[in-house]
């Protein structure tokens, strides 16, 4: 549900709608959570705050792309619907992955499993439909770069990542979806050289402000500002 499946789902709608309706189709994994998160779970009830913050924190990626990748929603209806999937396949993933922390497993233990098991759920797959020995060998460049996928985005990021579910909650962990395109576009900035625009700072302040409102902030804000 965190690997295998989005991972597959995300790749094929990509293959037919354009990248940018597809980063805020991904950027509804904060939604689902906050809704799943309600009706499976007793301590992640969904409050104003959060609603109020996940939608103003789609907004902001929303607006941080440009609305103007919406302009083919409606298109390609399957491969929107399996972006969204994946995004609904995310959610339910942090929610399964809450029971790791009540049966004493260190991080570092499920984030192992998961990757072994995609791993080996995938490998017959993927030597059936690409056939590996019958493409050139690939560059040192593209192996330093899946050793990076490999190793920094994968193998860490997913003990990073059972290991905030365990303390901060599957809701909050799924927002890390809304800093996804914000860490891209200053990335970007920084390595590439690409112009930070206007349009990007508003939808960044706007992700803030999804967040502050989500943790309390915002609320805690406006009380002593009253007080």
């Amino acid at each position: 549900m965190n690997n295998m499946i989005p991972f597959c789902l995300i790749v094929w709608g990509q293959t037919h709608i354009a990248s940018g309706l597809a980063s805020i189709l991904n950027a509804t994994t904060p939604l689902f959570a906050v809704i799943v998160a309600h009706v499976l779970t007793a301590d992640e009830k969904l409050t104003v705050n959060r609603l109020f913050g996940v939608i103003v924190g789609f907004a902001g990626v929303a607006y941080m792309i440009g609305f103007d990748a919406l302009k083919d929603l409606g298109s390609n209806v399957l491969a929107q619907l399996a972006v969204l999937g994946a995004a609904f396949s995310y959610s339910l993933a942090g929610i399964w992955g809450r029971r790791f922390r009540r049966m004493g497993l260190a991080p570092l233990i499920p984030a192992a499993g998961q990757v072994t098991a995609s791993t080996v759920l995938m490998l017959p797959i993927a030597l059936v439909a690409d056939q590996p020995w019958t493409l050139a060998m690939p560059s040192a460049e593209t192996w330093l770069a899946l050793s990076g996928l490999a190793i920094l985005s994968t193998a860490v990021a997913y003990v990073l990542f059972f290991r905030i579910l365990a303390t901060a909650g599957a809701t909050n962990l799924m927002l890390v979806t809304f800093l996804i395109p914000v860490s891209a576009i200053l990335l970007g900035a920084a390595a590439l050289g690409e112009q930070l625009q206007l349009k990007h700072l508003i939808g960044m302040a706007l992700i803030a402000v999804g967040l502050a409102a989500i943790d309390g902030r915002l609320v805690n804000l406006g009380r002593r500002r009253v007080a």
